[in-house]
């Protein structure tokens, strides 16, 4: 039997001998490649926190203390050490376990995570709560230098600083968060890095004092002067933390120690524990930010199937074609260059390309300011990721009417990551954006199209929205707000973006049933006048509409209630969207079979409206 097979809590890990630390090190590293090389997941940054997790479970009591990972991409380890080993190979899959920290999986995960920055308000939070409430656990935060760049965390850091709530934030630095880390924390935190010695000069006072109190007033001043020469003050003691370290992240023994001395100060710890991204493993190693998130793999090689074209691809090349014409034209990403594709960009015009690290709200807030001097500002940007800049949307674009472009990636169902990365809140929130105009492509050409349309005419806030992955059968291009694509006279079938293809294959299957359905894809869905789809309506007068977003904000209420002010009388009327929008993690078409938007379930919906054979 394997050391690993032997874990399945903190208690375990804690009852191992220290001989056996490095060898389960090892062996979770093997297990995590093995298994993810067939799943798919995040690699590299679970590789890099291997040796602090078990650290962690050597100090920590995850089923009673609170351990918050920020994002929980690197949360692996430690759902293999608190009894999810077993069900691993389900990572990410329908019915599986998550690629995130899920506290209904088990009371280890303190708390939902799949997005950055929040930990340490969240730690606080709890600790707080700990505190009215006269309880006795440990609140450990664990931040990535990456969560690093976003101004949340600063938020959390200021006021955890000033609380003097007992409680421990893990600065995990890696210099990396997807993509290079960029901004001024990043300098702070490299030279914080070339002083190591600062921690074990405190352990060594600390040991000796508590046993000579009488002389701790005359040597205080002594250790103030050492700490100025070891390490000057930095951001984090200058807030208020206790500051420890740097301290070697892959180093278990000496990890252990400085984390069991940070949780016995009465107060705000910061510990700052260096990492490799990738440790352990040569091809993640030598290419992390490749291997951050991956598809299945040659866990021998590291090899990946060539990629595809894909709706990212696509609009990189668009926006280059598109800057080489016009030099007024910037793009900005939030650590994501490569994922929005935009490293394509950064390569061919790097003086108008900007890397802000994960704070989208400053992003939005800087493309306003950018728009208002008379650039034309593109932040490719994730669809829940972008959630984060809503206020700035409104305030520093919206109100303006300023001519800003959002290239809104992953919208709708994106698969595996699950309800902390679908895009399905977008058509929601921008739709509240004064002036806000989006468009939704349906093909690699109208996304091309589009995207021209939004740079070149458009003149005020404008989102184009698409999805993650390639196209379906419909492959045409049209920049029309309405397009009838199907006539019928049985009931009109409204939908945009790649939901076509889904209504598409659904009005083949009607037409073997004798139903004739009208379909109307939307190529801008806000706003519109919906005109097409009122005379469609009062020709059927029977409403089907598909959307993979969630149910407020959607296009059928909209449709719906701009047919009840003209009067339009319905004989029926069915929405199908994601309801709350809080679907699981899977692959797209199982979710999509799952939430009925796939062409069997649309058939179905639609014959039931029709008063057909649902058989």
């Amino acid at each position: 039997m394997s050391i690993l097979e032997k874990i399945q809590s903190s208690a375990d890990v804690k009852r191992l001998p220290q001989d056996q630390l490095e060898p389960l090190c090892g062996e979770l590293r093997e297990f995590i490649i093995d298994n993810v090389s067939r799943t798919g997941g995040h690699l590299s940054s679970n590789l890099g926190t291997v040796e602090l997790t078990v650290a962690l479970h050597r100090v920590y009591d995850s089923s009673v203390d609170r351990i918050i990972f920020d994002v929980g991409h690197q949360s692996y380890a430690h759902k293999i050490l608190t009894g999810r080993r077993e069900r691993f190979d389900s990572l990410r899959q329908y019915q599986g376990i998550s690629g995130f920290p899920k506290p209904y999986e088990a009371t280890d995960d303190a708390f939902i995570a799949g997005h950055a920055s929040n930990s340490v308000s969240v730690a606080l939070g709890m600790a707080r709560a700990r505190t009215l409430q006269h309880e006795n656990y440990h609140v450990v935060a664990v931040i990535g230098d990456g969560a690093m760049t976003g101004g949340l965390a600063f938020e959390g850091l200021t006021n955890a600083a000033a609380s003097g709530e007992p409680m421990v934030v893990i600065l995990n630095d890696n210099n990396m968060s997807i993509s290079e880390n960029v901004g001024g924390t990043v300098s702070m935190l490299q030279t914080l890095r070339a002083r190591p010695g600062y921690i074990s000069f405190k352990r060594w006072y600390r040991y000796v004092f508590s046993r000579l109190p009488a002389l701790y007033t005359f040597n205080h001043k002594v250790k103030e002067w050492l700490k100025a020469r070891l390490l000057s003050e930095n951001m984090f003691s200058e807030m208020g933390f206790n500051y420890l370290g740097p301290v070697d992240g892959h180093d278990l023994k000496r990890l252990e120690t400085a984390i069991r001395y940070a949780r016995e100060i009465d107060g705000p710890v910061l510990l700052h524990v260096l990492t490799k991204k990738g440790k352990g493993c040569e091809y993640t190693e030598k290419d992390p930010e490749r291997y951050h998130g991956v598809s299945a793999f040659d866990p021998k090689t590291g090899e990946m199937p060539a990629a595809s074209a894909c709706f990212s691809s696509v609009f990189s090349e668009a926006l280059c074609d598109l800057a080489a014409q016009d030099e007024h034209i910037v793009a900005i990403t939030a650590a994501m260059a490569a994922g929005t594709g935009l490293d394509a960009f950064a390569a061919r015009f790097p003086k108008r390309f900007f890397d802000v690290g994960i704070a989208e709200g400053h992003a939005v807030a800087m493309a306003g300011g950018m728009a208002k001097q008379g650039l034309c500002p593109v932040f490719a940007v994730y669809s829940s990721f972008l959630q984060r800049g809503f206020d700035m949307l409104i305030h520093d674009v919206g109100l303006q009417k300023l001519h800003a472009v959002f290239a809104v990636d992953r919208a709708g169902l994106v698969g595996n990551d699950g309800e902390t990365h679908h895009g399905v809140f977008d058509l929601d929130y921008l739709s509240a954006v004064p002036g806000m105009h989006i468009w939704a492509p349906a093909s690699f050409e109208e996304l091309r199209a589009m995207l021209r349309f939004a740079i070149e005419t458009e003149t005020g806030p404008v989102a184009v929205r698409y999805p993650r992955g390639g196209e379906g059968r419909y492959r045409c291009s049209s920049l029309a707000p309405e397009q009838v694509l199907r006539e019928g006279k049985d009931l009109t079938i409204v939908c945009y973006g790649t939901m076509i293809n889904a209504v598409l294959d659904a009005a083949d299957l009607l037409e073997e049933k004798g139903v004739s359905a009208e379909i109307v894809k939307l190529g801008c869905v806000a706003p519109n006048a919906f005109e097409l789809c009122l005379e469609s309506l009062k020709k059927t007068g029977r409403l089907l509409v598909a959307e993979d977003v969630c149910a407020a904000g959607c296009v059928g209420d909209r449709l719906l209630a701009e047919a009840a002010v003209r009067g339009v009388e319905l004989h029926g009327a069915k929405l199908i969207n994601l309801g709350d929008g809080l679907v699981t993690h899977g692959s797209v078409p199982e979710l999509m079979k799952l939430c009925g938007l796939d062409a069997c379930s649309l058939s179905a919906a639609a014959l039931a409206l029709t008063d057909g054979d649902q058989a």
